[in-house]
C-alpha cells in the first residue's frame, strides 16, 4: 500500500474500539533507494512522544500518560502518524489488567506493523522533562547563497579556518529546518543536531543546507536520512550523527536519529518546542 492510500489528509471517525488494524505501516524501502548504500541509514532509532494515551484499569477508571515508542531504523516499515494516532485513540475506552498488560499489547501491535521489535515506555504526565539543546548553534550564521530546495553542493568545508584538514569533533544544532508533510503539505517544524568528526565543516555552508529544506515534501524520517545521507557522501566524515527533534501534530511528535557509529547513539530529549 502507499500513503496515498491512508487516512492522512482525510476526513476520519475517530474510533472508541480497539483496532489495532488501522495501523498503516510505509515500505521506507522506496524513499532510500538513493541513498541505500549509506550504511548509517539503516543504524538509529525514531523516537515519537505520544502525548494522547489513555486507557481503562481493571476498575474501569481511566488512567493518562506520556508514551515514548522506539522504531529501529533497521525496520521494513515506518508507521504513518495519522494511523497511530487514531490506534491510541481506539483505546480510550478499552479496559486492561495492569498497566503491563496496556504496553504489552501496544507493543504487540506496533511490533507487527512496523515488522521488528517496537517498544513503548510510559511517562506520567508531569515527568518527561524538558531538555536544553547541547552545542553549537549555528542559526547566527549568515549563508552565503538560499536556495529553495535541498541542495547537497552547499556543503563545504572550512577552508578558511587554519587547519581545516584537521579532524575536528563538534556538535552543531539549528532550529530552522522546516519541511512539509507529503501528502497533506502541512508545516513541519524541528530542531537538528549534527555530531561530526573529520575535517571541519564551515558552519555557513551546513545552515544553508538546513535552510534549504523549507519547501521539500518529506516526512520526517525520510528527511533527517537525506540529511545524514548528504553529510556522509560530500564532507566524507569519519563519525556522523543527525537527530531531529520535531514538534508536536496531533498530540505526537517524531524524533529520528541516525548515526554512523552505534557508540554515538544519544538519549533521547524533549526540547521546549515540543
Amino acid at each position: 500500500m502507499t500513503v496515498e492510500q491512508s487516512l492522512l489528509g482525510k476526513d476520519t471517525n475517530y474510533p472508541n474500539t480497539y483496532q489495532p488494524d488501522i495501523l498503516f505501516p510505509i515500505s521506507r524501502v522506496q524513499a532510500r533507494e538513493n541513498y541505500k548504500h549509506v550504511e548509517g541509514i539503516y543504524q538509529g532509532k525514531d523516537w515519537w512522544h505520544i502525548f494522547e494515551i489513555s486507557w481503562l484499569n481493571d476498575h474501569g477508571i481511566p488512567q493518562v500518560a506520556i508514551g515514548r515508542m522506539t522504531l529501529p531504523a533497521s525496520s521494513e516499515f515506518l508507521i504513518e502518524s495519522k494511523s497511530l494516532k487514531l490506534y491510541f485513540n481506539s483505546l480510550n475506552f478499552t479496559q486492561f489488567a495492569s498497566k503491563q498488560a496496556f504496553i504489552d499489547t501496544v507493543e504487540k501491535d506496533l511490533s507487527a506493523a512496523a515488522q521488528a521489535s517496537v517498544t513503548l515506555t510510559l511517562f506520567q504526565v508531569d515527568e518527561l522533562e524538558v531538555a536544553k539543546p547541547q552545542g553549537i548553534c549555528i542559526d547566527n550564521q549568515q549563508p552565503d547563497c538560499l536556495v529553495n530546495h535541498p541542495d547537497a553542493s552547499l556543503l563545504a568545508f572550512d577552508s578558511e579556518h587554519e587547519n581545516f584538514d584537521k579532524s575536528v569533533e563538534i556538535q552543531l544544532y539549528s532550529h530552522l529546518l522546516r519541511s512539509n508533510c507529503p501528502v497533506t503539505g502541512q508545516p513541519d517544524w524541528g530542531t537538528v543536531f549534527i555530531r561530526y568528526q573529520g575535517k571541519k565543516p564551515c558552519y555557513r555552508s551546513i545552515l544553508a543546507y538546513i535552510i534549504s529544506y523549507r519547501q521539500h515534501n518529506g516526512f520526517h524520517e525520510q528527511c533527517v536520512e537525506q540529511i545524514f545521507a548528504d553529510l556522509w557522501q560530500n564532507l566524507q566524515p569519519e563519525k556522523l550523527m543527525v537527530y531531529a527533534t520535531y514538534t508536536r501534530r496531533g498530540g505526537l511528535d517524531i524524533n529520528p536519529c541516525r548515526v554512523s557509529d552505534e557508540s554515538w547513539m544519544p538519549s533521547p530529549v524533549r526540547l521546549a518546542r515540543q
